[in-house]
């Protein structure tokens, strides 16, 4: 793992007692303005159990390295108002690289999680060695155009889906992309000068609800992303839960279908290959080619136009085969989380991606399989939520992966 080289990493052993105390707090004031957006010097001097010239000397020095500032006071009516203090938004950006089987988005992200630039680009993740290069290639496009200063960029963080090992910065499922003995993240960071996080995309979605979204205050909850294919975000506890190498939540890889279709990963009936939004399109595809009567029927000289947008709308103008076929999407999904409900016993299930546009046929029938496949005291003290980051959770999870860790070795 990769840490910013603006920051300080020396390790206790190498710091004076007084000198790392100082950048503990340090550290707690940065990880708090960024959690909750402002606060006066009254409330930071309670957080850290400080005296008010010792907190007013640390905030001093975020504010000289252009980590802090100023942004106003606190409203109130008795007396001079405090001054408010917030992240500094004016320096330090984070890149984001979401990366999926359908494109890449690349966007400019300040301190405070506000997105400076946005580029979206014709880019698939593909198992081949040549992808990890138009990556570092449209990145450098799009940090020219975002005109951002590159010396203000202190890092990158690169969401995709897989089978990512963090920790060594690796992606299991697309193992061509880099030469043996490399990772990811070193690759990266050698060619564009930066330090480089990977984090699966489901991690991603879920630490995002986790930090802002719908999740925010609860200890156990299970997001669920219906996209290009199906994955399974868990907090236990207040924490994202990673597995024993960080692949726990693969849920689109359990079996549903005995004499299913072959999934990309080799085995046969995954849940991906009836619930994902590729899958749905090539069903459909296949159905309209076959003679399947349905407006969709329009696209029957060009297949190929049908997306999985065409498919939702479809289904809002009442087509009952694109109804039919989104009420069997969430059944079936509904019958793979029914899986995960016994096995983690969640309060909150938040449901993100391409799909949430079908809601209004998706939900319902998942519920009805939950009800069907669960026992009753599971489903009690349950509630079923959509999105409400609206397409912008895997940012912010990426976002909060990288500070947070900035922050933790500050």
């Amino acid at each position: 793992m990769h840490t910013s080289p603006v920051l300080d990493k020396e390790a206790p052993a190498q710091q004076s007692v007084v000198d790392y105390k100082k950048n503990q707090k340090q550290r707690k004031v940065l990880a708090h303005l960024y959690a909750e957006g402002t606060c006066t010097l009254a409330h930071l001097t309670k957080m850290l159990h400080s005296s008010v010239p010792s907190v007013t000397g640390l905030v001093e020095e975020l504010i000289d390295t252009q980590w802090v500032t100023p942004i106003g006071t606190a409203i109130g009516s008795n007396g001079r108002r405090p001054v408010l203090f917030g992240l500094d938004t004016k320096h330090n950006y984070v890149a984001v690289l979401d990366v999926s089987t359908h494109d890449t988005k690349i966007l400019f992200m300040n301190v405070q999680r506000k997105v400076i630039f946005r580029g979206d680009y014709d880019l698939r993740l593909d198992d081949n060695p040549t992808f990890l290069s138009s990556l570092a290639y449209y990145f450098t496009n799009a940090l020219a155009e975002s005109n951002i200063n590159a010396d203000e960029l202190i890092a990158i963080g690169v969401s995709m889906p897989g089978l990512v090992d963090a920790r060594r910065g690796l992606n299991l499922t697309y193992k061509n992309i880099i030469q043996a003995g490399e990772s990811i993240t070193d690759w990266l960071s050698d060619q564009l000068g930066k330090p480089v996080y990977l984090i699966n995309d489901t991690k991603a979605t879920v630490l995002g609800e986790s930090r802002f979204g719908g999740a925010r205050g609860k200890k156990q909850v299970l997001a669920i992303t219906i996209d290009w294919g199906v994955g399974l975000g868990i907090i236990v506890n207040g924490e994202v839960f990673n597995g024993a190498s960080g692949f726990a939540g693969e849920l689109g890889h359990i079996q549903v279908d005995p004499e299913g279709e072959l999934c990309f990963c080799g085995k046969i009936g995954c849940l991906s290959t009836i619930t994902s939004a590729s899958a749905l399109v090539g069903r459909v595809q296949r159905d309209i080619l076959a003679g399947q009567v349905s407006k969709l029927a329009f696209f029957r000289d060009n297949v190929n136009q049908i997306d999985i947008d065409e498919l939702i709308n479809a289904a809002h103008d009442g087509d009952s085969y694109a109804i039919d076929i989104l009420h069997e999407t969430g059944f079936q999904l509904g019958k793979g989380l029914a899986i995960a409900i016994s096995l983690f016993n969640p309060e909150m299930i938040i449901v993100d991606g391409v799909l949430t546009k079908a809601a209004a046929f998706i939900l319902n029938t998942m519920e009805q399989a939950i009800s069907k496949y669960c026992l009753s005291d599971f489903r009690n003290d349950m509630t079923i939520e959509l999105t409400q980051l609206n397409g912008t959770a895997k940012w912010l999870g990426t976002h909060v992966y990288v500070m947070e860790d900035i922050f933790a070795n500050y």
